[in-house]
């Protein structure tokens, strides 16, 4: 063999060699790859998996994906650790409003509200769902029955609350052509004529207002508060005392009537007779200084000297804290 010949047999060898060194190394990491991608894939299965219900139920909620949300989130409703029942019930929540779920989304709010009653994003979802439900109903209310006289009523309402008064009470009274015998509008009309003070006689028709809505409905304890509130400022304490008594009776719960009659138990030099319903009164708003003010008053005029120096020291405490919020306020708005 010449010696080309033998060079070039020795290179053959040589890129075969070498050729067969290259496909035993692709075929190694081809069979790695098969062993390694499986166990790739099972890892992220694994940590997929790894994710529990919980924070699955959250993420989908967030996505607004509810159905399958609210299916996973179940199974934390009794939860009682209170971060994890404060996530659930507010997703849960959420998810409710999302599908306009009236019935559902009171539910859970209610208990949001109960197990987180001062959460300021709890309370900022309270108006937001009542807001919501008060625009669906008016909607419904316009579409099914544009000419009632509640929708009338809710478009007077609208407008006592900008403050347009003569345009809401000449809806009420509009309202009251087709209906005289409704309740509460003789009152709207009352207080629209109180809240217009510059008009001529508005005392007087309020006045004549509220009683036509006694006529209609005697069980209207307000009514019965701000005729008392119209004898009071006109120093007729024996009709105060009266109305004040009344409003009380007939609605325990209206506080301001307590304090009504208090005031003008005290006008009328009737101190002992005054103690008790003021006494109930700053129970009830403990933060108001003027119940403090006015029980500090009676408990002076029948000698409970100790007594009436507390009230009286509540009394300035509370006015003191009232007067440094005023002005932080305008120094926030300055």
């Amino acid at each position: 063999m010449s010696a080309r010949k033998q060079r070039c047999v020795e290179f053959n060898t040589e890129i075969m060699a070498k050729a067969s060194a290259a496909a035993t190394q692709l075929f190694l990491c081809v069979v790695l790859m098969a062993v390694v991608a499986p166990a790739q894939g099972s890892a992220t299965s694994s940590a997929t998996n790894s994710t529990g219900p919980l924070e699955r139920g959250l993420g989908l909620a967030a996505q607004g994906r509810c159905d399958e949300a609210i299916a996973l989130l179940k199974q934390f409703s009794t939860a009682t650790e209170k971060e994890v029942k404060y996530k659930v019930e507010m997703a849960t929540t959420r998810c409710a409003m999302r599908r306009r779920d009236g019935q559902a989304t009171v539910t859970a709010l209610l208990a949001l509200k109960h197990d987180f009653p001062e959460d300021p994003e709890v309370l900022y979802l309270t108006t937001e769902v009542f807001l919501q439900i008060a625009e669906s109903a008016s909607s419904d209310l316009s579409r099914i029955a544009p000419h009632s006289y509640q929708v009338h009523r809710l478009q007077a309402e609208a407008l006592e609350s900008q403050n347009k008064w003569a345009e809401a009470a000449a809806i009420y009274r509009k309202i009251l052509e087709e209906n005289p015998n409704l309740p509460e509008i003789h009152f709207r009309l009352g207080h629209a004529a109180l809240s217009q003070p510059e008009a001529a006689n508005s005392t007087e028709e309020a006045k004549k207002e509220f009683q036509q809505e006694l006529a209609i409905d005697s069980t209207n304890a307000s009514a019965q508060f701000w005729l008392g509130e119209i004898a009071q400022r006109d120093g007729e304490w024996d009709e105060a005392i009266s109305r004040f008594s009344a409003a009380a009776k007939l609605d325990a719960s209206l506080w301001t009537a307590y304090l009504g009659l208090g005031m003008a138990l005290n006008s009328a030099g009737r101190f002992s007779e005054a103690i008790a319903p003021l006494e109930k009164y700053t129970r009830a708003m403990p933060d108001d200084e003027g119940g403090h003010y006015q029980l500090a008053m009676s408990y002076r005029r029948t000698d409970r000297k100790q007594d009436a120096e507390r009230e009286m020291a509540l009394h300035q405490q509370l006015l003191e804290a009232k007067q440094a919020r005023k002005a932080a306020q305008s120094s926030a708005i300055q």
